[in-house]
């Protein structure tokens, strides 16, 4: 985990922004600090929250956070809410609109956690972030923009005066976040192309993505996230291929490692994967040599090794 916030930074001092940047399991989080109002924009996965409490009490100290933000509500980035609203009682917490019911209700299903496989512990929300509004961060105000594609509810933050972007998985420097209603077989490649063309626009000078590192080459990442994209355009079965894998390595960094056994349940028991299985919902000698298949792309990427019955996270 890296942060950024004292200088030296890439940040104006006055804007109080530290990032934590936290690998692929949990999302990045930034943290705005103000005269009299800290805010936080998105928390993790949920097995990282006690981490993301140390974190933001270390920075603040005594002082408290008065506004959780998530840019959208996939599980790595929203996994910390429940326990930073834990530990402090006044937090207001603010939601794109679009799972604002779902979130009421505590559909996991909507949500995606039981799709794909994973887990977020429920929380609350106060207030929606509705594109084309703005609001204040720290002492210094910021656009909420609609970024849809990865998710269709995902939104971005734009600090027009000094010109950063918190870009979530809309932009990263090499790519972007999967495209996950592609995967319910809608056709979302060309929102994708939509967020690009509104990131470019708003001409970021710093972007601060949803995970690696912040960076400034902002025309470069667009033209690497372009050309992705038009891959995938061209060879969609190739985007599915990649979404897959990314389910699997996802959850065995929290795993790190289980029995092959237990994996197959698993995969048999996790929509967003079995549906695209040979033979879905049961486990067979088809259903077992796709999923190796995809165990064995990911050791000859050096990210996981099949060790003595058990699938072992690199």
């Amino acid at each position: 985990m890296t942060a950024h916030g004292n200088n030296p930074s890439p940040f104006p001092q006055e804007l109080g922004i530290h990032v934590f940047q936290r690998g692929w399991l949990s999302s990045n989080s930034t943290l705005i600090r103000g005269s009299d109002h800290n805010a936080l924009v998105d928390s993790g996965y949920h097995c990282h929250s006690a981490q993301m409490v140390e974190l933001v009490d270390k920075v603040l100290g005594d002082s408290p956070l008065q506004l959780l933000l998530n840019t959208h509500l996939h599980s790595d980035h929203c996994g910390g809410n429940a326990a930073l609203q834990r530990r402090y009682p006044g937090l207001q917490t603010a939601i794109p609109p679009g799972m604002a019911e779902a979130v009421a209700e505590w559909d996991t299903e909507v949500l995606t956690y039981g799709p794909t496989g994973q887990e977020c512990e429920p929380f609350g929300f106060d207030r929606l972030l509705e594109p084309g509004d703005s609001l204040q961060l720290g002492d210094a105000m910021w656009e909420i923009h609609g970024a849809k594609g990865h998710d269709p509810h995902s939104i971005v933050l734009f600090q027009r005066t000094h010109g950063i972007l918190v870009s979530a998985d809309a932009l990263w420097e090499n790519g972007f976040g999967v495209v996950f209603p592609e995967l319910e077989g809608e056709d979302a490649f060309h929102e994708v192309a939509q967020t690009l063309d509104i990131i470019e626009r708003l001409g970021p000078r710093i972007v601060i993505p949803g995970h690696g590192a912040v960076f400034t080459d902002v025309a470069a990442a667009l033209a690497r996230a372009r050309s992705r994209l038009d891959q995938f355009i061209e060879h969609p079965e190739r985007h599915l291929r990649h979404a897959l894998k990314v389910l699997l390595k996802f959850r065995l960094l929290a795993w790190r490692q289980i029995a092959l056994v237990d994996l197959e349940r698993w995969a048999i028991d996790t929509p967003y994967l079995s549906r695209h299985m040979p033979e879905p919902g049961c486990i067979t000698d088809a259903n077992r040599q796709w999923l190796q298949s995809l165990i064995g792309e990911l050791e000859r990427a050096g990210v996981a090794a099949t060790i003595d019955g058990y699938l072992v996270d690199r």
